[in-house]
């Protein structure tokens, strides 16, 4: 996976998939998040912006550095 500038972006499930359409649901599994308010750490790519992008009503998501993970 490509990281831009080192930047990895901290995402967290902030509203539940139910009731969303199948594709929208896979998306939300595929970055990594299964529970309400469970936040994962994933490298900044092209490709996971478009995951986002697609789910961005369920999701919240924050540029971190490498330096500011503790």
């Amino acid at each position: 996976m490509s990281e831009r500038d080192g930047k990895l972006l901290r995402i967290t499930l902030t509203k539940s998939p139910i009731g969303y359409n199948r594709r929208q649901k896979e998306t939300v599994k595929s970055l990594g998040l299964r529970r309400m308010r469970q936040t994962v750490l994933i490298g900044d790519a092209p490709q996971i912006r478009g995951m986002i992008a697609k789910v961005s009503h369920l999701v919240e998501v924050e540029e971190v550095e490498h330096n500011e993970i503790a």
